[in-house]
Order: C-alpha cells, then structure tokens, then sequence
C-alpha cells in the first residue's frame, strides 16, 4: 500500500424531509449571502427549489439564484456564475441538483476567488482556494456531493476536463433518498452505471497489496448489483434509493481509493463521447468501459478474474484465468444492458467516421502529450483500437 493523506471533512445529512435544513446548515458554515445554483425543470416544478429558498429566508439568510445548469456542464454559465459572484458579494454556493449542478457550482466557487481564468485548473493543479459549497444532492451518480472533484465541458474546443482540490469539497452535503424516487428509469441507470464506473476506475490499480480497498470497493459493487433492479422495477423503493445514494457518495470521496494508484482511462474516453455528442455521462460509461477493459485485461489478468468472481459470481478458473477475466467483463456489460444502458456507438448516436477525432482531441489537446496514462498507458493507435471495439 502506497502513502497517502485523505482529508475527507462534508458534514452528510442523510433522509427524508432534510432538505428543510439548508439554511441552517448554510448558517452553521458562515455563509450570509448565497449563490442558489440549480438546473431547472424537475427541481423548480417538485418545489424543492421553493423548499431550499423558503429555509434560507427563515434563517435570514440573502440569497440570488442561478439557473440552467445543463448535464454536461458549460463553461458559459460557470463565467456568468464567477461574475454574479463578484457582482453581489456572494460568500456561499448551494448546489440544488445532481453531479452538474455541483460540478457547476465548484468551478463557480473557485473562479470566483481566482484573479485569473478558472479554466487555468483544467489543464492540472490543485484548487487550493475557493468559495465554501453546499450541496442538496437530486441523482445518486457522480459522488460530487462528497468528493474534490469537478468536471467542466469548455465550448472553445468543447473539452471536457477535470480538477481538483480539498477546499471543493462540500462543507455539507443534504442527501435525501426520496428525492430520487421521480427520476426516469434512464437517469437512474445513468447514475448506477457511473457509480459502478468509479469504483472499477479504482480497482483498477498497479498497487500490490491492498486489500482493505479491494474488498471495500467490491462490497459496494455488491451492493450496486443488489440495489440497482430494485429500483428500475419499482422506483419508489426507497431503501434500494436510500443504498445507491449513499454508495455514490462512498464511491468517489476516494475512500476506496486512497494508498493505491487508480486508472480514469475510461472516464477519459467517455469525456471525448459527452463532449461531442452530449450524451448522459453513465451512458457514454457504459460503452467505453468495457470495451476499456477488454483491451488491457492481460496488463493483470488475476486482477480482473478476482472482481468476476467475487462479484460477478464467475467461476475461477485457474488453469485459464483469462476465462474467468473475460466473463467478468461480459457481466458487467451485461449488467450496464440489463438496467437500459446502450452497449455499442449506434445506441450511443456515437459514429465510426468520428473516431479520428475523438481520438485526436483525447491525447493531443494541450495538457496531453499524445497519450493519456492510467492503469495503462495508451497511446493514439492503442485509443483507436478501443473506440473500435465500442463498435
């Protein structure tokens, strides 16, 4: 196991009513003047939106709202954020929506503080400065409500990248399964598939000895496998919501991560596919991840027969452990189909003749070196021949 340092501090209200408590919560943290950040629709015609504003107000709190947060979030509306920031003093951002609204509402808080352009992160570093968040979490996905992660597609270039740092972690983060109960069967799915994702991109690692992680990544994957029918059967099951939402969380603050190196080569391939196409991120994941997979399987072929057949139920085959690697992969694939999740670039809308350029704006964009490295390093030819396999 590797040296490592995790700092993990988002305060977690967990259940029903709880999104009643965000102008306390905003209170408890020092905010007094607040950025309301949200998409739109669901969270405007539900109430929830009224319900949020309505405890800030009995807390005193003053508050300006920002809209339109779109999945796949866009630089545009994060500049418009930075400036209303500035514009009316903001000293706090409540994030009202899922994984973009809050993504959203990071690059907002640090550009807000940043004399220079935000997307100055985006291209490496660490955020080390920024306006304190809040979340009140709508869709059990991107683990944005208790990670330092946020992920901005740029519309000069359409680039979609990352940063990070501790200070974007959110001071609290409101999680109330019954929030989740109304979303359709595909953003559910979305959601389980990018979950899953996160915690494969995990497993994947070139650390020797690290148990304690594996074992907790493969119990939450268990329980992903569980959970995830229950609720595409019956949505309103609020125990299986309640079990998904917080193993989103667990599966991206890097608690499963830490002491271990870790992979992402999949989440770069399915960024170039959301960028392009704005398809929903889980299912652009459930594309790439296999075909990802199934392309460097030998690099630690015990590695992926171990999560088969521990999760999966595959058996092992130690004579052929390639075998047993393989159906794993095929479960999982499986797995992503059986909750209506597309398995190939036509139900994606993706398209062959884009592979060149897909290709090209993965590792030669200009904080990449004409390759991108994780678990395995891969260069253009070897990015080519994974776009090919989505086919």
């Amino acid at each position: 196991m590797d040296n490592f340092e995790f700092y993990s501090p988002t305060y977690f209200v967990f259940g029903k009513n709880t999104e009643e408590k965000a102008g306390e919560l905003v209170k408890k943290f020092g905010g007094s003047k607040v950025l309301v950040h949200f998409g739109g629709g669901s969270v405007v015609r539900s109430g929830l939106l009224d319900r949020v504003c309505d405890s800030l107000r009995k807390e005193n709190i003053e508050y300006v709202k920002l809209g339109g947060v779109m999945p796949n979030p866009r630089s545009s509306l994060v500049y418009e954020g930075i400036e209303l920031c500035r514009k009316e003093n903001v000293d706090f951002i409540l994030a009202v929506g899922g994984g973009s609204t809050i993504d959203s509402a990071k690059a907002i808080a640090l550009g807000a503080v940043y004399d220079g352009d935000f997307w100055d992160y985006f291209g490496g570093g660490t955020v080390t400065n920024s306006l304190p968040i809040g979340t009140v979490l709508t869709i059990a996905a991107a683990g944005s409500e208790g990670s330092p992660n946020t992920v901005i597609t740029h519309e000069n270039g359409m680039y979609k990248r990352s940063t990070k740092g501790d200070c974007l972690r959110p001071k609290f983060s409101i999680l109330n399964p019954e929030l989740t109960t109304t979303l359709p069967a595909f953003q559910s799915a979305s959601g389980i598939t990018d979950i899953v994702a996160h915690l494969y991109e995990r497993y994947l690692t070139n650390t020797k000895d690290v148990e304690v992680t594996d074992r907790l990544i493969e119990a939450l994957l268990l329980t992903m496998k569980s959970e995830a029918p229950k609720v595409i059967e019956n949505p309103k099951d609020y125990e299986a919501r309640a079990n998904i939402m917080w193993a989103g969380m667990l599966a991206h603050n890097n608690m499963c991560g830490v002491g271990r190196s870790q992979d992402w080569n999949s989440h770069s391939f399915e960024h170039e596919l959301s960028a392009l196409y704005d398809c929903a991120h889980g299912a652009g994941l459930a594309v790439a991840m296999p075909a990802v997979l199934r392309y460097v399987v030998k690099k630690d072929v015990m590695r992926f027969a171990k999560v088969a057949n521990r999760v999966w139920g595959c058996d092992m085959d130690f004579d052929n452990p390639e075998r047993t690697a393989i159906a794993g992969i095929d479960a999982l694939q499986n797995f992503f189909i059986s909750i209506g999740m597309p398995k190939n670039f036509e139900e994606l809308g993706a398209k062959e003749e884009d592979i060149d350029y897909l290709v090209e704006t993965l590792c030669c964009s200009p904080e990449r070196n004409g390759y991108i490295e994780g678990y395995v390093k891969l260069d253009k030819e070897d990015c080519k021949n994974i776009y090919r396999l989505m086919l």
